[in-house]
């Protein structure tokens, strides 16, 4: 799947797939769209005998819609059913199975390398050069995002600020307001939400970018409001086997722009570096065993 920018792959919402089909196509693909989880995983006379329709009568429908055949309607199912998933979605599953508690550790590593793998294979890593570039020329770096998302926008403001670039971080809904208020043409504006998306961290991106302001956003799928909002989107999956989300794939993405940051401007981040070199060995920050 394509991880580039709106351009070039517009997310289709579920209001825009059945603008253009019949009243008895709507009520035949309504329900399979409202409760993509329960059909993702359905062959296509499953999922007809499940919606009480003929094989027949669903591809025409999805055809209709847009889809290129089953297999293109089912990856749009999967994307649906990531911006929608709950808490209880994601952990419900793993704990129905009868298993140990380690064979459950083991699965909930393997998925977060299964993260980190399709973030791999999806990357256009010169995309991710081009948008260190950016954060240089930016006026001014506008950090959004909330809730669980904050911890990374925290790590991520921290290291820029190593670096000395003029980064803010909106965690909270009034810091939102105040920074967005003031964005111009020149400031980038990197929003990071996940599944359906944080209101505060997708409402702030597109009044910046009603400003002018390049919005980038950081998120687990072509689906999410952050994407449709943004100049363009990067995808880093969140699935996890527990009751919260893994930030396995987007911490190893803000890692890698923070490698393309530093690697961009040698010279000025090894000088940046040196400066503080001397307080990193001896500040009195660092604890310090007693003579």
């Amino acid at each position: 799947m394509n991880n580039g920018r709106r351009a070039f792959t517009p997310p289709r919402l579920p209001a825009d797939l059945v603008r253009a089909l019949s009243p008895k196509r709507r009520e035949l693909v309504r329900p399979i769209l409202d409760r993509p989880r329960d059909f993702v995983l359905l062959s296509a006379r499953k999922l007809a005998h499940a919606v009480g329709a003929d094989a027949m009568g669903v591809l025409r429908a999805i055809r209709a819609m847009g889809f290129h055949g089953y297999d293109d309607f089912r990856r749009y199912l999967h994307e649906l059913a990531l911006v929608q998933a709950t808490q209880l979605d994601t952990m419900q599953p793993g704990f129905a199975r009868d298993s140990k508690v380690s064979a459950q550790l083991q699965e909930s590593l393997a998925r977060d390398a299964g993260n980190l793998a399709a973030l791999g294979g999806t990357l256009d890593f010169s995309r991710i050069e081009l948008l260190a570039e950016r954060l240089y020329k930016a006026r001014r770096i506008v950090l959004l995002g909330g809730d669980l998302a904050s911890v990374l926008v925290t790590f991520l403001h921290y290291n820029l600020a190593v670096i000395d670039l003029p980064a803010i971080a909106c965690t909270r809904p009034g810091e939102v307001v105040h920074a967005v208020r003031a964005v111009q043409n020149a400031d980038l504006v990197l929003a990071i939400t996940f599944r359906r998306g944080l209101r505060q961290t997708v409402d702030g991106m597109r009044q910046a970018r009603a400003k002018g302001a390049y919005c980038v956003a950081l998120t687990d799928t072509h689906l999410s409001p952050a994407a449709r909002f943004a100049h363009e989107y990067f995808i880093a999956s969140v699935e996890s086997t527990v009751y919260g989300v893994s930030y396995a794939a987007p911490m190893a993405f803000l890692n890698m722009l923070l490698v393309a940051c530093a690697a961009t401007q040698k010279a000025r981040t090894l000088r940046l570096l040196k400066a503080a070199d001397a307080e990193q060995r001896t500040g009195f920050r660092w604890y310090r065993e007693e003579a």
